[in-house]
């Protein structure tokens, strides 16, 4: 694999499986490139919350906006230039505020065949 580098235009957002909010997905390094990780961003609508338990160890950098993350009745609230590290096995409630959130992230190992 060679060096390169991503914007979220580069990024093709799905609505997140099985999930039915305004909550998008897009991997730009994933299983078909070879590596071990899968690498993407994220875009949260107002006010949208996610339920999951994590079947990968997932890190997430805001890139704009506000997410708070709830696991074990504890919560965190990151904003820009902020990392939230949800590790394997957590069940975790992610909650866009008011401005929604764009996010990018890095899963270990790959989160859409962990998920199968």
């Amino acid at each position: 694999m060679k060096v390169r580098k991503f914007a979220i235009t580069d990024a093709s957002l799905e609505r997140s499986p099985g999930q039915d909010g305004d909550i998008f997905a897009g991997n730009v390094i994933d299983q078909r490139h070879g590596g071990p990780i899968t690498i993407g961003f994220g875009r949260y609508a107002p006010n949208q919350s996610l339920d999951e338990k994590l079947s990968v160890d997932d890190v997430m950098l805001i890139l704009e906006g506000k997410l708070s993350v709830t696991s074990n009745g504890s919560t965190v609230t990151a904003g820009p230039g902020e990392i939230v590290h949800m590790p394997k096995g957590e069940t975790v409630t992610i909650r866009s505020h008011e401005q929604g959130a764009v996010t990018a992230y890095v899963t270990y190992p790959h989160w859409q065949e962990a998920r199968e």
